[in-house]
């Protein structure tokens, strides 16, 4: 729709406005009190037969759809659903026939009638009283075909939620996932927690953070990019189960699966390890698949997802075996693994990486073919800062990914708690800070003295929520999940 055209529909609005203001009708109340939704309607009159006159006296609001015959027949929908108005001008006062007449598809309004059925069987209210609740004054983009563009349905999500009943049924179905992971954690003892989102240090993954600065301190500060130390410190004060749900910040790229600030549950149980995070992990996301599909079995992007539990196990050495027939030594050097890395195509490798670094990048060629849920075990020490070694194999870490779709929807470990250990790695990450790496995590020396403390032996697990999401309600891209996705600002 051209810029002239939506001007003269919106001075069309205002006419109407002006019209009803002259009469003393203020189309923008404070307040009004619907005694029904459209859904509850629905249900309570399913067996109603057709042609039909009650005296049940209901109050229903909502937005106009549609507007048919100067305002006598309107489509109401609240946030349940649809509700037809009939409105008979002979039963309507003259100040209610204006108000009948100023409305308009989009306007929020609220009717008061009886509930009746018309002869084609259609649920109806007759109304007895009109409230002008909103007047719009611009255009909606389509009138019945929704509204396609999605670079309108993502920079103005509100047109997208009022044209498009499948982006609303998409954050409904949100709401649900994460109101049941808070109620099934609950039921398991685990407290919710909250930790700072303002850090002065960049640690708990590896991730560029996005800096700010606190002006009364005179301190420079990062959004969060993980709340781990922090919840690490609650479980050093003694809190045995906790979990927090939350935004995270990393200044990275933007794709299908990622957004700068994104949904991350977050949990720590003492007397745990890594494979009672497994089992957690695969328990909890097929409780969600069950609870949101009445199924295990997921359709998702012309393919099954398989929730049901256990998920394979499998290590990353193994898997980079089975997936690109080359077979990694545990006992390899550096050189070694590089020499396999650089004959496999679409690896790629900096100077002065690690052993573990190598793998890991290698590894990046069999995440796409992880399809259904699984356990990707065993990660290189070298990668995995705050994990407690592997029992058989000093070289690697009790740490699992979980992958589906091709995607980590969430990592975990068997937690390092051993503060000597912890300031070697810490400072290993710092070596490599020094060295280049932005993404390397700082030595924070305020969490060193806490697992001087005493941490005892426990299990964390971190879950990307979004991604979760994304595969429980068949979407295809991150932001049609998330109600305000970042996007870049557009030149005027």
């Amino acid at each position: 729709m051209s810029d002239s055209n939506i001007n003269q529909q919106k001075q069309a609005r205002l006419d109407k406005l002006e019209k009803l203001e002259e009469l003393n009708i203020n189309a923008y109340p404070h307040i009004f009190k619907p005694t029904h939704k459209a859904v509850d309607l629905h249900k309570k009159y399913a067996d109603l037969e057709i042609d039909t006159q009650t005296d049940d006296e209901v109050i229903v609001a909502g937005r106009v759809y549609a507007y048919r015959n100067s305002g006598m027949f309107m489509d109401v929908r609240d946030e349940s659903g649809k509700i037809q108005i009939f409105s008979y001008k002979k039963e309507l006062s003259e100040e209610q026939q204006a108000i009948m007449k100023g409305l308009g598809v989009g306007d929020w309004v609220g009717v008061k009638g009886k509930i009746t059925t018309t002869k084609a069987g259609e649920l109806t209210v007759r109304t007895s009283e009109l409230t002008i609740l909103s007047k719009n004054l611009l255009p909606l983009p389509e009138k019945f075909h929704g509204l396609k563009d999605t670079e309108i349905r993502y920079r103005q999500r509100y047109l997208d939620l009022i044209m498009n009943e499948d982006s609303r049924e998409t954050l409904r179905r949100r709401s649900k996932i994460l109101t049941e992971i808070r109620r099934w954690l609950a039921d398991r003892d685990f407290m919710e927690v909250e930790t700072p989102i303002l850090h002065d240090k960049q640690t708990g993954a590896a991730a560029k953070p996005f800096k700010t600065h606190h002006n009364s301190l005179d301190m420079d500060m990062i959004l969060r990019i993980a709340p781990e130390l922090y919840l690490k410190r609650l479980t050093v004060g003694g809190f045995e189960k906790i979990f927090e749900i939350g935004r995270m910040f990393r200044n990275e790229g933007i794709d299908t699966t990622h957004n700068p600030e994104f949904t991350m549950m977050e949990l720590y149980q003492h007397y745990a390890d890594y494979n009672d995070m497994m089992e957690l992990t695969e328990n909890l996301l097929a409780h969600l698949a069950k609870t949101i599909h009445g199924s295990y079995k997921v359709p998702f992007a012309g393919k099954e997802i398989d929730f049901t539990p256990p998920f394979r196990r499998a290590t990353m050495l193994d898997l980079i075996k089975e997936e690109l027939g080359v077979e990694i030594s545990i006992d390899s050097t550096v050189e070694e693994v590089r020499a396999l890395a650089e004959k496999l195509d679409g690896v790629h490798l900096e100077k002065n990486m690690n052993w573990g670094q190598i793998i890991e990048e290698i590894f990046e060629l069999v995440e796409p073919k992880l399809i259904q849920p699984v356990h990707v075990m065993d990660y290189p020490k070298d990668v995995s800062p705050l994990t407690k070694e592997h029992r058989e194999h000093p070289r690697l870490v009790e740490r699992f990914e979980t992958r589906i779709n091709g995607w980590e929807v969430s990592n975990a470990y068997s937690e390092l708690s051993d503060p000597r250990d912890q300031r070697s790695r810490m400072e290993a990450q710092m070596a490599q800070r020094t060295g280049g790496d932005d993404e390397a995590e700082e030595l924070d020396e305020d969490f060193i003295t806490a697992l001087e403390y005493g941490m005892p032996p426990t299990g964390g697990l971190g879950i990307g929520l979004d991604r979760i999401i994304m595969l429980l309600t068949g979407s295809e891209s991150i932001r049609d999940i998330i109600a305000f996705p970042t996007l870049k600002k557009q030149n005027k």
